[in-house]
């Protein structure tokens, strides 16, 4: 699959405060004048969710999130507190990209499978209901790294009005909490597909298998995890602040003896320590940039 140029729009300047953060994000809404949002459980849709509520008639303010393998059981749970915090009507669709060879095999291109699956469901339930937008949570700091969904969305005619409005993560963060959202700062998670080597075949049942290995060390304690498979190996990722407390004697041993117990034969800690879409460090060169611009 050839991603088309459109992949790598072009981004306004960073904003200067975060009222003017708050007034650019309704600014790209505003004139939409409705749609379904891609609610993921994360805060970057969550906020545009909040903002949307706002600008849009209630009427023409709908919220989808896609229940599959590939999601994380709480992240489903918080996109329904999320709609119901706002007041949206929230639709939850059958994921279904596992069953798509392209999505199994997990090529370099594997989210772009993902997202034009769901994309694609967001855009029919937006046509059903007369609504005229699909609009997502990709933010200003997406257009840094590999990511193959904005070619999904742009197939599908989908917004992203944090990535229009210049917003970066910090500044999504600042801005929900001005919102007063309960999610402002919520560590950033991802689709449960991006644990494997490209190249490894994604299942159900090694998704399940990721999914109860960051509950082992989520419940010991860590609020930022990851557990990359590298089979018989789960290499996990905790920030370096972290790493001397996962290593402590008792607390070590413990998580030995959960991830063991799924199957692994050989538990890591990568002391480079947590750093998100590790997996694509492979398909970048090392000196590659990176946008981290927001409020101190």
């Amino acid at each position: 699959m050839t991603l088309n140029a459109r992949c790598a729009p072009d981004v306004p300047a960073p904003p200067q405060s975060v009222a003017e953060a708050r007034d650019r994000l309704a600014a790209v809404l505003a004139p939409l004048g409705g749609g379904v949002v891609a609610l993921s459980g994360g805060t970057d849709s969550a906020v545009v969710l909040a903002a949307a509520s706002r600008t849009w008639t209630p009427a023409r303010c709908v919220a989808v999130t896609s229940r599959s393998d590939s999601l994380a059981p709480r992240e489903l749970d918080d996109a329904r507190a999320q709609a119901a915090a706002v007041g949206v009507e929230h639709v939850v669709l059958a994921g279904h990209e596992v069953d798509l060879d392209a999505f199994r095999r997990n090529a370099p291109d594997r989210c772009f499978h993902c997202k034009d699956t769901l994309y694609g469901a967001a855009r029919a339930e937006a046509d059903r209901r007369g609504l005229p937008w699909v609009v997502d949570g990709a933010n200003a700091d997406d257009v840094g790294d590999h990511r193959p969904g904005l070619a999904a969305r742009d197939r599908h005619r989908v917004r992203s009005p944090l990535l229009e409005a210049g917003l970066t993560k910090p500044w999504v963060r600042a801005v929900g909490r001005e919102l007063g959202l309960p999610w402002w700062d919520k560590p950033a998670e991802s689709c449960l597909s991006s644990r494997f080597p490209y190249g490894t075949a994604i299942t159900v049942e090694g998704l399940a298998r990721v999914r109860d290995a960051e509950e082992v060390v989520r419940r010991l304690g860590f609020r930022v995890v990851r557990v990359r498979v590298h089979d018989p190996i789960a290499r996990i990722e905790v920030p370096p602040a972290d790493l001397p407390a996962i290593l402590a004697p008792g607390l070590r041993e413990r998580v030995v003896e959960g991830l063991k117990a799924l199957g692994f034969l050989y538990v890591t800690v990568d002391v480079e320590g947590f750093r998100s879409g590790s997996m694509n460090e492979a398909l970048r060169p090392p000196d590659a940039p990176t946008m981290a611009t927001g409020p101190r």
